[in-house]
């Protein structure tokens, strides 16, 4: 087994007891943080993930807070994507683009106020770039990551378990809306929102000092509805096309490359640091493009590198992210995909650790 060493450099969250005592089994490093990986198993939290709800600890999703009056502007500059008709109480998908159109990051956003967002970053150090920005065009704006820590719930349930700690009244926010709610004096923003396709909301956690009460508080109202444990489940991700900064998207592509494309009004989103690049880019189109695969035979590895996808002797593309699927049975997987091999139907090859050749087809949707 190997392990890793604990330091100040690696953060635990707010929520760390209540992960460890839920019987966490391992953890992927994340923003600096502990993020858990597995509880039972990938597959029985799987199973249970579609069937019930869980609490996930998603602290790890920490929050760069623009607030001041060019918090609005500054908002622009980071994301090809039109935000002028975003109002205080929405979350926004946001491509975080550089000055090349290269993908920074793939947060949600959310308009608190008029002048003040909470962006909730996937693992990469943004801060340092809002920064840079703000300094360098020397904008009126502060920048902090605020003492915010999401906990998400997410399942069938997590609904009925949401009302039972918040009120009737969370039933009444809309997909990818948020609004403010009360725990123990606290007003809590709670957003219908998560990294799942099986719905379900994400607390934002003000305040380090009411985690753990909130993490009991849902456990205890959940109870018969078999409410356990859980974190970002790496079958059901890919099964859902839900992408992994890092993993299956990086600064070398570009949101057109990722299938962004749709989140970027790049005729309208006068600022964007990035928008004279991606102007080109969706002028030309791309050369390459995120497809969801399906690859053939037993059960694939995990793995920590990207896997060749062949075409003859042509390397065409890399598998980024794969998973056996029980409820498709078969093993599904993300892949960049160059054009002369992305079409519905296309017959590849993918080359896995130890030189072994699995057949697959490139799909047009993904599984769920």
């Amino acid at each position: 087994m190997t392990l890793i060493s604990p330091s100040r450099r690696l953060r635990r969250t707010p929520f760390s007891d209540g992960v460890e005592a839920a019987g966490v089994q391992s953890y992927t490093v994340y923003n600096h943080m502990l993020l858990p990986t597995v509880f039972r198993s990938v597959e029985e939290d799987y199973r249970h993930l579609k069937s019930a709800v869980q609490v996930w600890d998603v602290a790890v999703e920490r929050q760069v807070e623009l607030r001041g009056p060019d918090a609005k502007r500054l908002m622009q500059m980071l994301t090809p994507r039109d935000l002028r008709g975003m109002m205080p109480g929405q979350c926004y998908y946001v491509p975080i683009v550089d000055e090349t159109g290269g993908m920074l990051n793939d947060p949600v956003a959310l308009k608190l106020a008029e002048n003040r967002y909470w962006i909730s970053i996937a693992d990469s150090d943004l801060l340092f770039w809002v920064k840079g920005l703000a300094n360098g065009y020397r904008l009126d704006v502060l920048i902090d990551e605020p003492d915010v820590s999401p906990l998400a719930v997410q399942g069938p349930k997590a609904e009925d378990l949401m009302a039972r700690v918040f009120g009737e009244a969370v039933r009444d926010v809309r997909f990818f809306r948020f609004g403010w709610f009360d725990f123990m004096g606290r007003s809590l923003v709670v957003a219908r929102s998560g990294y799942s396709k099986q719905g379900g909301f994400e607390i934002y956690v003000e305040g380090s000092d009411i985690a753990m009460p909130l993490w009991h508080a849902l456990f205890e109202a959940g109870e018969d509805l078999d409410v356990r444990a859980g974190c970002p489940n790496a079958i059901e991700r890919v099964e859902g096309g839900l992408l992994s900064y890092g993993n299956d998207m990086t600064r070398d592509n570009t949101p057109h490359e990722c299938g962004l494309g749709r989140f970027c009004n790049t005729q309208t989103a006068i600022g964007c640091i990035g928008r004279d690049a991606l102007l080109r880019v969706a002028k030309d189109g791309p050369v390459q493009q995120i497809r969801p695969i399906q690859i053939e035979g037993g059960r694939v590895p995990n793995s920590d590198r990207a896997w060749p996808i062949m075409a003859g002797q042509q390397q065409v593309g890399q598998v980024t992210s794969a998973a056996w699927s029980p409820d498709f049975e078969t093993n599904v997987a993300i892949g960049m995909v160059r054009m002369t091999h992305w079409d519905l139907g296309t017959d590849v090859d993918v080359i896995l650790p130890g030189n072994e050749v699995r057949a697959a087809v490139v799909f047009g949707v993904f599984w769920a």
